[in-house]
């Protein structure tokens, strides 16, 4: 108990008081000029349901999450493995590379790339000189229901890199004895990923899912500096939902009910999470 209580202590002042008292907060009318909350039950939750931009934001959380576990992990995955088996020359360059954008500020990345895709800027004036319209401008980002395509693009690129390096250090602790009495056996390389890589690595793809959901959950650096959330709500996410009520509108009731919201969601998909792994156990057993 005495190691383990200033590890406890830390969790509890830093995320389980902020999320009680924020939940707190939710069921409030929080005045910030008077200090003063009035109690107003569910009102702030009513409030966000009936929004038509909260589930538009919802939804584009949820392509971000199916991007970073349907998109980063596995491409991160096969990677890693090909460099694993020593499939790809010059491994170090090419591993440098793609882990590169991850050291990056994501600040700088968000406004680089939003230079990049905007009308106006570097994607649309190569176009422009490829093909000498002059006219022509690219329309994607005031999309509505293609502007998360670009933002999808460079989720990947960023942060594909971060799960080919935790994949590639949980592939080196692989007995590769085990690698090669299967391969003595006449197993295909093919065989040994599906048999061997893939059911030993069932930890780390669960770890990765969690990360990877409760990452898409908070994006908010890299949307708010490419987008800000627009044109209109296109590129909203439920992090910039909640900020704009919290710090635009200094509405710390409706805000603290979204922070919840996302809180109970992220719980929920990691619980489904466990699940499937359990599941694939028992399947696997």
């Amino acid at each position: 108990m005495i190691f383990v209580f200033p590890a406890l202590a830390v969790y509890l002042g830093i995320i389980a008081f902020p999320v009680i008292s924020s939940l707190g907060l939710s069921l409030t009318d929080y005045n910030i000029y008077k200090n003063m909350a009035i109690w107003t039950g569910l009102a702030n939750y009513i409030k966000i349901f009936r929004d038509p931009v909260f589930w538009f934001s919802m939804k584009n959380n949820f392509i971000i999450i199916f991007i970073s576990i349907f998109g980063q992990i596995p491409l991160g995955f096969v990677l890693a493995y090909l460099i694993y088996r020593k499939l790809l020359k010059h491994t170090s360059f090419f591993q440098a590379m793609v882990f590169l954008p991850a050291v990056i500020s994501t600040i700088i990345i968000g406004i680089l790339w939003g230079k990049i895709f905007s009308p106006i800027g570097v994607y649309p004036r190569i176009i422009q000189a490829i093909t000498g319209n002059p006219n022509y401008t690219m329309t994607i980002m005031n999309s509505k229901y293609l502007s998360m395509v670009p933002i999808g693009f460079v989720l990947l690129w960023l942060y594909t890199g971060t799960y080919l390096i935790i994949f590639l250090a949980n592939l080196q602790n692989i007995d590769p004895n085990i690698i090669e009495a299967a391969q003595i056996d006449g197993a295909t390389d093919g065989q040994i990923f599906r048999r061997i890589v893939v059911p030993q690595l069932y930890g780390v793809i669960v770890l990765t899912s969690i990360l990877a959901i409760g990452g898409s959950l908070r994006s908010f650096d890299l949307i708010f500096a490419m987008t800000g959330g627009g044109p209109a709500y296109y590129t909203n996410v439920l992090s910039i939902y909640m900020y704009n009520f919290s710090f635009i509108n200094y509405n710390y009731g409706v805000g603290s009910a979204v922070s919840t919201v996302m809180v109970i969601l992220s719980i929920t998909l990691i619980i489904i999470i466990r699940f499937i792994r359990r599941k694939i156990d028992i399947m696997e057993a």
